[in-house]
């Protein structure tokens, strides 16, 4: 059952970091950056931290995007983990 804004802890619109962690493959950044930008057009790129696991097997990215109503968060969060590539979204 969907929560209404009214009923979310969040008050819109705030700046929201989401961690997105996937294997480490040739263009998986740009995969999770492509999938936040159709959910928050104003992300800016230049903002994005990528973190590499110990091994170099995964990375981590971490976007903080102007997050407006949780229908937003929760169609972004369902795009992140549809992803192939992606491991889990925080």
């Amino acid at each position: 059952m969907p929560i209404a804004n009214e009923e979310s802890l969040i008050t819109y619109p705030t700046d929201f970091p989401i961690k997105v962690m996937g294997r480490k493959e040739g263009r998986f950044a740009h995969g999770v950056l492509t999938i936040v930008r159709k959910h928050a057009p104003d992300f800016d790129a230049a903002t994005m931290e990528l973190r590499p696991s110990r091994q170099g097997t995964y990375l981590s990215v971490t976007c903080t995007i102007r997050a407006t109503s949780r229908e937003q968060l929760d169609a972004l969060y369902k795009d992140l983990c549809d992803h192939p590539s992606v491991v889990m979204v925080l």
